[in-house]
């Protein structure tokens, strides 16, 4: 069983809290890409949101430890849901924070 740490344990091992905007684009959309995002990020323990764009793309913000934070970059970039095709990911505004400004990872309308 892997243990996720809360916010109080990232802080005591060192890890920086860091908030990073992305978008991703490819077919990533109505092949559940968003819903799989979220089952990815609450699994690594992040925060923020993601949602379908006019554009085609899924964007949104993460945030939580950096390697953390870290891990759900490579899994945006590389992995995916199962039907999506990741062309490309942007990822940006990356910056540490001092507290989480988010209280779960939710996928928007």
């Amino acid at each position: 069983m892997r243990v996720i740490p809360t916010v109080m344990d990232m802080s005591k091992s060192g890890h920086r809290l860091v908030t990073v905007n992305f978008e991703i684009f490819g077919k990533v959309q109505g092949v559940y890409f968003r819903k799989c995002t979220a089952k990815q990020a609450r699994t690594l323990g992040l925060k923020g949101y993601c949602m379908n764009t006019d554009r085609g793309t899924v964007q949104g913000t993460i945030q939580g430890a950096d390697n953390r934070v870290a891990e759900m970059k490579n899994w945006l970039k590389e992995v995916g849901s199962p039907a999506s095709r990741i062309d490309k990911a942007v990822f940006s505004s990356e910056q540490e924070i001092s507290k989480l400004q988010s209280g779960s990872f939710t996928i928007r309308q």
